[in-house]
């Protein structure tokens, strides 16, 4: 009987273990989506440079995260008939959650290399996979 329980416990433990990781990756994966389709709706000539992260060490994703949900905010729409559509798309990137794992980074937002909008959103979506 002990052992019964032992094996339903292990079971149901690792049955958990194994939906928690699909559903953070199905995030991921709606996150890389939403910035593939904001590509093709930002306006990427006469605006503002943006400083844009590239292949951040480990300890300074979360910052990097932070840096690019920034960034998001100061992004135009290519014309009017986008505007509705790229107005959701910002606040699912400006709102969506990333833990911070409690380490500090040396480095700041200002201290990466400015970009266009375009190759902000290139290098977005390139973090995205590496998370």
């Amino acid at each position: 009987m002990d052992r019964m329980i032992i094996f339903c416990m292990l079971f149901f433990c690792s049955s958990m273990a194994l939906t928690a990781a699909p559903h953070k990756t199905v995030k991921y994966k709606q996150l890389f989506k939403t910035i593939k389709r904001l590509e093709t709706t930002v306006k990427n000539k006469d605006v503002e440079l943006l400083h844009t992260p590239e292949n951040p060490v480990d300890e300074c994703l979360f910052t990097a995260v932070a840096c690019f949900q920034k960034g998001t905010l100061k992004l135009q729409p290519e014309n009017s008939q986008v505007n509705s559509t790229f107005t959701q798309t910002i606040k699912v990137l400006k709102n969506f959650p990333f833990s911070n794992p409690g380490t500090q980074c040396e480095s700041s937002c200002e201290s990466y290399e400015k970009k266009t909008p375009k190759e902000f959103l290139k290098s977005f979506a390139k973090l995205i996979r590496k998370v």
